[in-house]
């Protein structure tokens, strides 16, 4: 999975990811690694928390599509059907999230 991300890109990853060897990982493909840091580090790296903010809202949205129960349990077993049924739960979050800030 860490193979496909490129040059400019960002990786937004919670404390588990935190290593120096993954760190140099992204830094020698041009990308850069926004992991919050372990508390006991020595020598903390660059960090962004207004980037952090972001890999919640993706964590909240995964968590909302798995709500819909025919997502869940992949009822539909093409790869084709199973997307649209992931497009059509995505378009009705985003619906029901414009309303609330209408």
């Amino acid at each position: 999975m860490f193979e496909q991300i490129e040059a400019g890109q960002i990786l937004l990853a919670d404390r588990a990811y935190d290593s120096d060897a993954l760190r140099q990982f992204f830094l020698e493909r041009g990308a850069w690694a926004n992991i919050k840091p372990m508390t006991n580090r020595k020598n903390v790296p660059a960090f962004s928390p207004f980037l952090y903010r972001y890999r919640n809202l993706v964590e909240r949205f995964f968590n909302k599509l798995k709500h819909f129960r025919a997502v869940a349990t992949r009822y539909d077993k093409s790869p084709e059907n199973y997307l649209a049924s992931i497009q059509l739960a995505s378009a009705r979050i985003w619906m029901r999230f414009n309303e609330s800030m209408a």
